[in-house]
């Protein structure tokens, strides 16, 4: 049975096992769902969890919705896993670790006040009529 004749196994999920060399059942169930899931993940393509339980679902022939939730927290554990030992990216640097400031009254620094170059000038008047009266 080809990959695109797989339960749960859509057009685009095919191809992507295609693509990594996974063309049927047998080839699938050879390397298990984790293996399979891992290996459109490093080919650099973006599967989400949907696919590793609808491949599970393909291998059991069952559908992905039907898997208990202890087998998927399993195939969860285990995908992590495998994605931890996965080398960073080339195109972005590794995560850093995040930093948190913490201002207080005592570190805030007061921003300096706005000079606009003006005198303050009494409500109504303009500039003019408060530099003839000075």
């Amino acid at each position: 049975m080809s990959a695109a004749k797989l339960r749960n196994i859509g057009p685009k999920s095919a191809a992507w096992l295609r693509q990594v060399g996974l063309r049927s059942h047998e080839d699938i169930a050879a390397i298990g769902t984790v293996e399979a899931f891992m290996r459109v993940k490093r080919a650099g393509f973006k599967p989400t969890l949907n696919l590793l339980y609808a491949i599970e679902g393909a291998l059991l022939d069952c559908h992905w919705q039907e898997i208990p939730d202890q087998r998927r927290n399993e195939l969860i554990a285990a995908a992590e896993a495998a994605t931890a030992l996965l080398p960073a990216p080339r195109n972005r640097p590794a995560a850093a670790p995040v930093r948190t400031t913490v201002l207080t009254e005592d570190t805030v620094a007061m921003p300096p006040s706005y000079d606009d170059g003006f005198d303050d000038e009494p409500a109504g008047e303009g500039r003019d009529e408060a530099e003839e009266r000075e």
